[in-house]
């Protein structure tokens, strides 16, 4: 894996750091963003505090609003957010640990400007302890928090998955903030829209980490930025292009390069180091990158940063470039050679990520939306769309290329972005033979809603036994692509904040059992009360190797290992060399399938495929046929 180690300060500047010396006087928005931007993030700059409604105004001793961490590979990445400083205040925060009953100084680290954060990397880090912490600023500012140990030995790895916090109705969030507390998830995403502030993203920012602080103190936290935190309505990144309007649909980015790398600071500077931090165009920098964590290899995405924008490219079938509401259109004739969706860089990266099974026995892929157009109605429900070409069901050949990928590690998807939570297993080729998504609800469900509803009010094929929804089993999407809905959760009425359908997921890795449990928790419901609490339809148990849900045509020769050992095994399809899949094995015995009547090689490691074995011995047959008994080194 690339992992560039550059200087801090260098990589300081490549993501649009700008260091405040104590005496330098705040610069304002107009000299930060240019005179096209003269207010932009204006509640957190300049002389902030002469300005009439100035809302970031707090006592002194509560300059540290929150924090948020993860740590990976022997190293901790905490970053502490703060108020606006007045011009007289220092400029460093304090991080401390406890050690044997006593607070110890570990680091200080400058806070950055704009953005009003500070970033702390602490390297060796130990994962097999808990360790409080506390951050502090001048006399008596102070934030205190857990650095939880790797949750390794636990047998479920429990994931909150959120989404979407509507800025229409701020303040706190108690019974969902209550809820999560109970369900104590051991790592908590945030898939984005954390703000809808638009051009006040640090207010914004500070607005969502004080709701969610007393969760997030205390255990690993992701957090990615989508369209709005940018500051657009939508965002076809197009490789760091500049859009020509705050819709984008042209493709790029439309607010100053030195906005977005803040917003990008602020959420991701606190994941593990990018898999290739080289910037996109204009020096707009890049997080993908992968985290550990009891067990489970997260893939963290950007989908919209690569992704071409529609307007230009296709003809206009629809009221806006990115909607089309004409039945009779040609799927294919939108799925253009050279468009793109993840880009060639995330692609090589997600083909490295599905073989590297070091630490992992499980996988999981982590963006802001989702690999289908599993929405009928949209913003009204009298608003019927065919297809909205702002989610990962388009394009379509980009679509299908990271679901392979995905499918390669028989990885579940986790996102938000959709307004509506929904459970579906993708198709690629045919229906099915894709993998499980689960797009979490909005938190706060206000700005724009979504509704699953077929137009022939009928369920699919394949409909889902026993379910209290009506509409499930086999569809397509507007875009043509395979989608077998297993759960939705419709808003029953959005003028009352309890039948909104706001709510929060959930995901548990069963270990031992290969399997994953999500979960779907309106938001003004009770955990208290069980499963029955839940949005109808969930929660849903799926077997890992379901997300490989393609029809076996026979299997090879039973792989028994020695007892204990639980390898990574590859498996080739011979006469195109492509890589069916790479998993780590449940037991020390697996009968791994295959697709094609053809020969077939295979690859084991104790964590990467790199032990070959002869094709010519390996052609599918009946279970149990033969038997090859390996050794691992």
């Amino acid at each position: 894996m690339i992992r560039p180690h550059f200087l801090f300060v260098v990589t300081l500047s490549l993501l649009g750091l700008h260091w405040l010396p104590q005496t330098h006087a705040q610069l304002t928005s107009r000299e930060l963003f240019g005179e096209k931007f003269p207010n932009l993030d204006n509640q957190a700059t300049g002389k902030w505090w002469e300005l009439a409604d100035a809302k970031l105004k707090v006592a002194r001793d509560e300059v540290i609003a929150f924090a948020v961490y993860t740590h990976d590979r022997s190293v901790l990445k905490l970053t502490a957010q703060l108020y606006p400083l007045m011009p007289d205040e220092a400029r460093q925060v304090r991080l401390e640990f406890q050690r044997n009953g006593q607070w110890q100084l570990a680091a200080t680290a400058d806070v950055q400007y704009p953005g009003w954060s500070a970033h702390f990397r602490i390297e060796p880090w130990d994962r097999s302890q808990d360790v409080k912490y506390r951050l502090r600023h001048g006399e008596s500012a102070l934030f205190e928090g857990l650095i939880r140990k790797d949750p390794i030995d636990k047998e479920t790895i429990v994931v909150g998955s959120l989404s979407c916090n509507s800025s229409r109705t701020p303040g706190p969030r108690p019974q969902m903030l209550e809820n999560l507390m109970k369900l104590d998830p051991d790592l908590l995403f945030f898939a984005g829209d954390q703000s809808y502030h638009h051009t006040q993203h640090t207010f914004g920012w500070l607005e969502f980490g004080v709701q969610f602080r007393d969760v997030l103190r205390d255990r690993p936290v992701i957090t990615i930025p989508d369209d709005h935190d940018v500051g657009q309505a939508n965002i076809w990144g197009e490789n760091g292009k500049l859009a020509s309007t705050g819709a984008g649909p042209d493709g790029g980015y439309f607010y100053p390069v030195d906005y977005v790398n803040m917003v990008q600071r602020c959420q991701t500077w606190h994941l593990p180091d990018p898999y290739d931090a080289t910037p996109i165009e204009r020096n707009i920098s890049v997080y993908y990158t992968n985290l550990h964590l009891g067990g489970i290899d997260f893939a963290i995405l950007e989908d919209r940063k690569f992704k071409s924008g529609p307007e230009g490219k296709i003809p206009k079938m629809g009221p806006r470039p990115d909607h089309i509401n004409d039945p009779s259109y040609d799927r294919k004739s939108i799925d253009l050679p050279g468009l793109k969706l993840l880009g060639d860089r995330q692609l090589a990266f997600l083909q490295q990520w599905t073989t590297d099974w070091t630490n992992t026995e499980m996988k999981c892929v982590l963006s802001q939306t989702a690999f289908c157009g599993a929405v009928h109605l949209h913003g009204t429900p009298d608003n019927r769309l065919l297809a909205d070409l702002d989610s990962n069901a388009w394009p379509q050949t980009g679509r299908n290329l990271a679901l392979r990928q995905i499918r390669k590690a028989w990885a579940p998807h986790l996102c938000g972005d959709q307004h509506l939570a929904v459970v579906v297993k993708h198709g690629i080729e045919s229906a099915g033979d894709g993998p499980f998504g689960f797009t979490s609800p909005a938190i706060v469900n206000t700005i724009y809603g979504r509704w699953w509803h077929p137009e022939n009010e009928q369920p699919g094929s394949n409909a889902v036994d026993g379910s209290a929804l009506p509409w499930t089993g086999d569809y397509l999407d507007g875009l043509g692509n395979h989608i077998r809905m297993l759960a939705y959760a419709n808003p029953q009425n959005r003028q009352d904040e309890k039948q909104r359908a706001d709510g929060f997921g959930i995901a548990r890795f069963h270990k031992t059992n290969r399997t994953i449990t999500f979960e779907c928790w309106p938001r003004f419901a009770s955990v208290d009360d069980g499963d029955t609490a839940q949005f109808p339809g969930w929660p849903i148990t799926v077997r890992m190797e379901d997300n490989d849900g393609r029809t076996p045509v026979g299997y090879l020769p039973t792989l028994r290992f020695p007892e204990q050992i639980h390898p990574v095994v590859q498996v080739i399809r011979q006469d195109t060399n492509e890589v069916l899949y790479t998993i780590r094995t449940a037991s020390n015995e697996f009968d791994p399938p295959v697709y094609a009547d053809v020969p077939h090689s295979i690859r084991i490691g104790k964590d990467q495929p790199s032990l070959d074995f002869a094709a010519q011995d390996l052609t599918p047959n009946e279970k149990a046929a033969s038997t090859l008994t390996l050794d691992v080194k």
